[in-house]
């Protein structure tokens, strides 16, 4: 019993539990009109400045959990799932959860900002910062040859799909790139000591970092 347990707290439930909220929340747009459809969208909370304007900021942590298709959700699902085991096992299950949820966030007031027409929703914002976050551990622990080369790993694929964002219609890449430097930012205010400690220095520095960067999108896309 001890030893399941252990399994247990050790295994990545944050990252099944975020998942397996995803799939409901689909289920139940799909069963409610569509999760395509923009009424059903805007019912469930989808990234619609107007309404962000109008005082609904909630809308700012809602999009990460809804998706258009079947096919997004399923390649979001399929992405989170491989790269949450990494950084959950990394970083510890309360850090993680806190890296997915504000860099969601970062995501959002990025596409608010500057995506200013656009209806959007997904959790690439959010799984962006997780990909944050893993170059944060390739800066501060860059002697560590295990993060050092899964961090090169990591750049190469990040390259790749901000390029495929920048040439793919419908793909809202202001939320990416504002969910990356997010949970990069993010990466080192939580810390890692699983694998080390962070300098005190840049903990502080990144708070004050990440504080600025939402206060700034949110007023820049206010003034939009």
């Amino acid at each position: 019993m001890q030893q399941r347990f252990r399994q247990f707290v050790s295994g990545p439930y944050v990252t099944i539990s975020l998942i397996a909220l995803m799939v409901i929340v689909y289920l139940l747009m799909t069963a409610a009109g569509g999760a395509g459809n923009p009424q059903v969208l805007m019912a469930f909370g989808a990234k619609i400045n107007v309404l962000i304007d109008a005082g609904q900021w909630w809308r700012l942590v809602t999009p990460m959990f809804l998706h258009l298709s079947f096919e997004h959700i399923l390649l979001n699902m399929v992405t989170l799932y491989f790269l949450g085991l990494q950084i959950e096992a990394l970083f510890g299950h309360w850090r993680f959860l806190i890296l997915f949820v504000v860099s969601g966030i970062g995501g959002n007031l990025a596409s608010f900002a500057f995506d200013p027409n656009a209806l959007s929703a997904g959790a690439s914002t959010a799984i962006f910062g997780l990909f944050g976050a893993f170059l944060m551990l390739g800066e501060a622990f860059r002697q560590n040859v295990y993060i050092h080369q899964m961090t090169r790993t990591f750049i190469l694929f990040i390259g790749f799909n901000l390029v495929f964002g920048f040439f793919t219609p419908g793909v809202d890449i202001a939320g990416h790139i504002g969910g990356l430097i997010a949970g990069f930012l993010m990466g080192y205010v939580v810390g890692a000591p699983q694998i080390g400690r962070v300098a005190f220095i840049k903990r502080i520095f990144s708070v004050i970092g990440t504080i600025l960067l939402f206060i700034g999108l949110y007023y820049y896309g206010l003034s939009r």
